[in-house]
């Protein structure tokens, strides 16, 4: 895939559809481990309690649940990427999206919860090197 470049108007524009999804990834997220522990309960009971694997098996619908939230989740993830931005880091919620300041290569970045794009940094400096734009 072709890098995308974006102005700060385009990453805004495109911040109430990566919120939903970054939402959405975020639900997933908590869901999966809560039901990854329930899970492991399950074994560590069914293992105490003598399971044979000849019996039928009590943990295939939950298995197959978290099974189907990591396609899920992983289909959003991709859904961000093929708009141009990188996930950063989905419990912060930050996302960046490649863009051109003053002539050098930056990553506009964007935390959850701001109101829309207003810091920037360079590509190995992270969110501890963000700059507001309005320096640019």
């Amino acid at each position: 895939m072709e890098k995308k470049w974006f102005t700060p108007e385009e990453a805004n524009a495109l911040l109430p559809q990566i919120q939903k999804e970054l939402t959405a990834l975020q639900t997933i997220k908590r869901k999966f481990e809560e039901g990854y522990m329930r899970l492991r309960r399950m074994k560590e009971q069914a293992a105490a309690a003598g399971f044979r694997s000849e019996m039928p098996d009590p943990f295939f619908e939950l298995e197959c649940e978290l099974e189907f939230m990591q396609i899920e989740a992983r289909t959003l993830i991709q859904s961000i990427h093929m708009k141009g931005a990188q996930l950063k880091d989905l419990d912060l919620g930050l996302v960046d999206f490649p863009s051109v300041v003053n002539g050098e290569e930056v990553l506009l970045c964007w935390k959850q919860g701001e109101p829309k794009i207003a810091y920037y940094h360079g590509l190995y400096d992270g969110y501890g090197g963000r700059k507001p734009l309005k320096d640019a």
